[in-house]
């Protein structure tokens, strides 16, 4: 075995980032991930993010690895297809509002019909039961209902509003339970023959993610944000600190590298006044070194891109170049797990609609040339032609 999941096989009905994360990783471990859109595209190539050629930037980062087929599901011929198809995946993948997949013919009782083993992993807002079950969700939404967005304004300021997360997390947090969560039912469809629904809630796991303050205040029946505001902290030495071209990120809780920074200032007592006058003329380079060296932990603060550039994660092969019909070769996380045996890896750039409609149907389906020609003048499915 090269890959963990190189005998599994996953049908991808999700859009956006929730969906497409949890199966990018998936792909990345080894699975085959067939990614069904209609003949217009999913919504995640229009947003968010800007467009490049038409796509959206997040198209082109939550769907390496994958093949895109393009199928109109409403067609009669389509849905038998969609019918053989699941009979041949291990897992069927989707992020639709609760009902949708239902309405088109696909919900899990009629897929556990098909294939009796099928995981069917059902991404949502709120999960497919419950009083909010059938309310939209975004990232946002899941962030402030579950408490980050109000912590994280009130880290910042205790007076003020609360302050929306960077880089949906809402969605990726989520994503990565869902990915755990399919491979733990493939184990358990492994040892039983049986598949399941597995129903992942973006509310539930960001709820899940806050965990120590949701504890904290059961134990204590007191916001640990207003328990601090009570009894706040003395004035911290590390923190954010900004240095001649920009800011490190320093923690002070290392007693032993606290001592050494003592004995090279000569103080009894370290305080963030005397670290800024050590530090304040430095690069953040020189700051994050010398700091370092002493045994703090302390990292510059990166826009993303300059993460990119660091030589430690060029060093792990964090990076990795995929080659793109439409936009060319661009960059990309490599899978961020290292394995000693079965290391995961992008394997190709997001697909263009349709780029392997008729490669798939005739693999897996045994389609003709001719039968494809059909269905694509019938507007049942989408070929991209290059």
């Amino acid at each position: 075995m090269k890959k963990i999941l190189e005998d599994i096989k996953i049908l991808d009905f999700t859009h956006v980032w929730f969906g497409p994360y949890t199966t990018m990783m998936l792909a990345e471990l080894g699975a085959e991930v067939i990614k069904v859109e209609p003949p217009w595209g999913t919504i995640g190539r229009m947003g968010p993010g800007e467009l490049k050629n038409g796509v959206s930037t997040t198209f082109y980062a939550l769907n390496l690895g994958k093949k895109g087929i393009s199928m109109d599901l409403k067609n009669p011929e389509v849905k038998e297809m969609i019918k053989e198809l699941v009979k041949q995946s291990d897992v069927v993948a989707q992020n639709f509002a609760p009902g949708t997949m239902d309405r088109l013919g696909f919900g899990y009782d009629v897929l556990k019909e098909w294939n009796p083993k099928i995981i069917y992993a059902a991404l949502s807002g709120f999960g497919q039961t419950g009083p909010y079950s059938k309310n939209a969700s975004y990232a946002s939404i899941a962030e402030a209902m579950s408490g980050h967005t109000y912590a994280t304004g009130k880290n910042y300021n205790y007076d003020g509003p609360p302050i929306s997360m960077s880089g949906a997390m809402g969605d990726l947090g989520p994503a990565m339970y869902a990915a755990f969560s399919i491979v733990a039912a493939i184990r358990y469809r492994d040892l039983t023959g049986e598949g399941q629904m597995v129903d992942v809630a973006q509310f539930d796991t960001m709820a899940a993610f806050n965990c120590t303050a949701s504890v904290a205040y059961d134990l204590f029946k007191e916001s640990p944000i207003e328990r601090r505001k009570k009894n706040p902290r003395p004035p911290r030495v590390g923190g954010l600190l900004q240095v001649a071209d920009g800011w490190v990120y320093l923690m002070t809780e290392r007693p032993r590298a606290t001592e050494a920074l003592k004995a090279e200032l000569g103080v009894d007592e370290l305080t963030r006044e005397l670290v800024m006058g050590k530090i304040g003329d430095m690069t953040r380079k020189e700051a994050h070194m010398y700091l370092a060296g002493l045994g703090f932990p302390v990292g510059p603060v990166y826009e993303a891109y300059e993460a990119m550039e660091d030589p430690h994660s060029q060093a792990r092969g964090m990076w990795v170049e995929v080659d793109h019909p439409a936009v060319g070769s661009y960059k990309a996380p490599n899978f961020p797990v290292v394995f000693s045996k079965t290391p995961g890896e992008v394997t190709s750039a997001a697909p263009m609609l349709g780029q392997h409609t008729r490669e798939v149907l005739a693999e897996k389906l045994g389609k003709t040339e001719e039968e494809l020609t059909a269905l694509e003048k019938a507007g049942a499915i989408v070929q991209w032609k290059g």
